[in-house]
């Protein structure tokens, strides 16, 4: 039976969130998330806050916006809610791709069905997929769309990637690596990109196929960066750390949504196999190297910085931004490229002045806590340019 694309408002967006559950000793995870979620439950909210697949984790669905302003304005109200009840149980809750040192043999599965059917089927990975990501889901009006945005998106992923990396650490050491949180996700089989189909009816028979095999069941069995999501009727771009910040987050939703726009707007048909003969690469230096990363452009043959490359994206992109309305998120997001900051820098810093993991993580919860998801700066006062 063909998988259906449901009808959905074109460039409506909204994100996911997964949340590092601490206690408030030494901040490493813990098993916290029954009770926060059975006292979350009782609080009206904006979307939902959801079990993950280990107790030490929770997600936060927003509901769908327009507008970069409210899905802000959602996500603080939101993060205020679980930070309170957190705190009501004597625990922490904080952003960041990979907690800096726990240990992955002391988690235990949510004891709900889909998330005991994957530890019985994938084993110890199910437990080392305590990793925690920000999607992003952007509308589509139909599948072909879907399909065709999809594969665009893909020559972007690595501006996510180095925008959102806060994994530096993991199993209490420095990894070298702006993201280590993206080696959990890799491990899995059907990890990757979308197969170089053309249409929705193409993507319905390698489904079909794959499906025949007994390898998928659904969409949530294809682990891919970025994937179409027919329940929804949206693409899910879901290759980002979870910034430490609301703020961080919803910027990275409003680039998102302005790319889409962009790419819809100028359409550019073509063959995808050379961006995906380099995708494997350029994915790889976005995690080690971050806005340093040395991209190759299947197009020129040559290579560019990603910062580079990453500023002129938003370059482009201004004009549709300040349609949407989200000018203001895409100045941000220049600010950071320009200073090539991002959260694994600052919890770099952080451990150098403190030289305590314990307190990285404490100064995390609080920096997710006290985000006051002020204005970004204003349009002039980062003047994005064209690469050179």
């Amino acid at each position: 039976m063909p998988l259906e694309f449901a009808k959905s408002d074109a460039l409506t967006f909204g994100v996911e969130l997964e949340l590092m559950v601490l206690n408030t000793r030494d901040h490493d995870l813990t098993r916290g998330a029954p009770d926060l979620l059975r006292r979350l439950a009782k609080v009206p909210l904006p979307g939902e806050v959801k079990p993950e697949i280990t107790e030490s984790m929770i997600e936060v669905n927003s509901a769908v916006h327009r507008r970069f302003p409210e899905l802000a304005a959602d996500l603080v109200q939101v993060r205020d809610a679980i930070v309170r009840e957190a705190g009501r149980l004597n625990l922490a809750v904080a952003g960041g791709g990979a907690h800096p040192f726990h240990r992955w043999s002391d988690r235990r599965i949510f004891p709900a069905e889909r998330f005991l059917k994957v530890s019985a089927l994938y084993g110890y990975l199910a437990k080392q997929f305590t990793v925690f990501g920000q999607h992003i889901h952007v509308g589509v009006e139909s599948g072909d769309d879907a399909v065709y945005l999809t594969h665009r998106m893909a020559r972007y992923i690595p501006h996510f990637i180095a925008l959102s990396a806060s994994s530096p650490f993991s199993q209490g050491e420095d990894t070298s690596f702006e993201t280590s949180r993206l080696h959990a996700v890799s491990a899995f089989p059907l990890a990757g990109h979308l197969p170089p189909v053309g249409s929705w009816d193409e993507f319905n028979r390698y489904f079909d196929e794959m499906a025949g095999y007994g390898i998928v069941a659904s969409m949530k069995d294809f682990y891919w960066d970025i994937r179409p999501k027919p329940e929804y009727g949206t693409i899910e771009i879901r290759i980002g750390d979870t910034p430490l910040t609301v703020s961080a987050a919803a910027e990275l939703a409003a680039y998102a949504q302005c790319l889409a726009a962009e790419l819809l707007r100028n359409r550019r048909e073509g063959a995808v196999e050379p961006l995906y003969r380099v995708y494997g690469y350029n994915r790889f230096q976005a995690c080690r190297f971050g806005f340093e990363a040395m991209l190759a452009d299947p197009g020129t043959h040559t290579h560019i910085r990603l910062r580079e490359d990453l500023l002129a994206t938003l370059y482009r992109v201004q004009r549709v931004a300040s349609e949407l309305g989200c000018a203001e998120a895409i100045a941000a997001i220049g600010a950071r490229a320009e200073a090539a900051a991002n959260d694994s820098g600052w919890l770099r810093e952080q451990f150098a002045r403190t030289g305590s993991l314990s307190d990285v993580v404490r100064l995390q919860a609080e920096r997710w806590r006290d985000d006051p998801a002020k204005a970004a700066p204003q349009e002039g006062e980062v003047r994005l340019r064209a690469a050179k």
